[in-house]
């Protein structure tokens, strides 16, 4: 019998990285002990909130913390939400997301647009405007509040709806993941190839840079719009108006309160925590692709 031998071809060879480059077993297994507990750290809070959104206000010190309660009382709860928000509660939650949509929306296209202009033009104080951007990623948000209401103020637009979208339309983070998006992922050959055909720079911009950069603006919108929606303490000195709150400012003004059910304050955080689970689920296909966006360049 003729002895057959499996010649193994090159793509075989190059499939697999070399052995010394692949982790131990060991390290493996600490690596996914570790995600797993990292896991559970975020999604127990949450599933604690699901389990007492059950429960009345005495059943959640005298029933098990990760189980549902005896009978169902979601319904109940969220009446007494209403009824202690005088139906304010969707308002909020409509607030918040309008909020954190025209900030996001705005903020994203703002930030490319500055991205690439400091990535592919070349100005006057173009290092220096770098410089002042990269440094104003280290300043907490919170210094800067204090200044938005005493300018704000003097504008007049205090306790209105620009008050909150204004401040989060622009965004060092957005213009610098911009500038990296640009620089990684759009040629010089692809805007001088356009240039010499004719095309000015809104429609480059516009027609080619947009379209190449979708994955990333998915990515920049997402944060952008988990900032907005977790923004507290800048409408909570711009905010009064009860009408123009959003879902966090209005939680906390539960919380604060007396004699507010529990539960019925947990199924509000439930209830805003939904909008931003919903939208990664949604957008997961995108701004995955954006996060390695220009990581290989051919």
């Amino acid at each position: 019998m003729r002895s057959r031998v499996r010649v193994r071809s090159t793509d075989d060879e190059t499939a697999l990285p070399p052995r010394s480059l692949m982790p131990p077993v060991a390290a493996r297994v600490v690596t996914k002990v570790l995600l797993v507990a990292v896991a559970l750290y975020f999604v127990f809070p949450l599933v604690w909130m699901l389990f007492s959104v059950t429960k009345t206000d005495s059943q959640l010190a005298t029933t098990s913390a990760f189980w549902f309660g005896p009978e169902n009382h979601v319904v109940e709860n969220f009446r007494t939400l209403d009824a202690t928000t005088n139906g304010m509660f969707l308002r909020w939650v409509a607030n918040s997301i309008f909020y954190a949509v025209a900030s996001a929306l705005g903020g994203t296209l703002i930030g490319v647009m500055a991205g690439y202009a400091i990535a592919k033009f070349r100005f006057p104080g173009r290092n220096l405007a770098l410089g002042v951007i990269t440094a104003s990623m280290l300043l907490p948000t919170g210094i800067l509040t204090v200044p938005l209401v005493s300018w704000f103020h003097t504008l007049g637009i205090v306790n209105t709806i620009w008050a909150v979208i204004v401040p989060g339309l622009v965004s060092t983070i957005g213009v610098f993941l911009g500038m990296i998006y640009v620089n990684s992922s759009v040629p010089d050959e692809l805007i001088e190839a356009a240039r010499i055909d004719g095309a000015g720079e809104y429609r480059i911009f516009f027609t080619m840079v947009l379209r190449i950069l979708a994955p990333a603006l998915v990515t920049i919108f997402l944060f952008m719009f988990v900032g907005s929606w977790n923004n507290f303490l800048l409408p909570l000195m711009m905010i009064s108006d009860t009408d123009l709150m959003p879902v966090s400012l209005g939680l906390y003004g539960l919380i604060s309160a007396l004699n507010t059910s529990r539960p019925a304050v947990v199924l509000g955080a439930v209830i805003g925590v939904v909008p931003l689970i919903v939208l990664f689920f949604s957008l997961q296909k995108y701004w995955r692709a954006g996060l390695t966006a220009g990581a290989v360049k051919m």
